[in-house]
């Protein structure tokens, strides 16, 4: 079939892009552009358009459930601490308060160089906990199938 010349103007950016997505491909720009242009006016491209967003939005709806758990860990965590050194760590008496502030701030800066430490180069208390939750849950089933047998 005798195919049909077609002179198209592009901006020199989109133009560029043509000639370096061909060169990569080793392609000419003619078949590209064919390619596009019928994929731009394939019947089925909105189907796979819908299927790409779909595709995103499932990866992001994970992500938003990954970053709901790890905020609800942390608040956890942070109830657990805060109940227990309400309970373990008795009041400082008026006599002794100025220095339990200053032993506090101290010990307050030490906790965050600590904690700075452990956020740039170690496992994080997630990676521990999915790790623990995991490996408990692993052995929950192990005892269970032993259960049937």
């Amino acid at each position: 079939m005798k195919k049909v010349r077609l002179s198209v103007y592009l901006d020199p950016n989109l133009a560029k892009q043509l000639e370096t997505y061909a060169q990569e491909r080793r392609r000419s720009l003619s078949v590209v552009a064919e390619a596009s242009i019928a994929s731009f006016l394939s019947p089925d491209a909105p189907d796979r358009m819908e299927a790409v967003m779909a595709k995103r939005l499932d990866r992001m709806s994970r992500q938003i459930e990954r970053l709901n758990r790890d905020t609800n860990i942390g608040l956890e965590t942070l109830a657990l601490f805060v109940r227990h050194w309400l309970v373990a760590v008795p009041a400082p008496s008026e006599a002794h308060y100025a220095a339990a502030q200053a032993k506090g701030r101290e010990r307050y800066e030490r906790f965050l160089e600590a904690l700075g430490r452990r956020l740039s180069k170690g496992p994080t208390l997630l990676r521990e906990v999915s790790v623990d939750v995991a490996g408990t849950e692993d052995r929950m089933a192990e005892s269970e199938g032993d259960d049937d047998a």
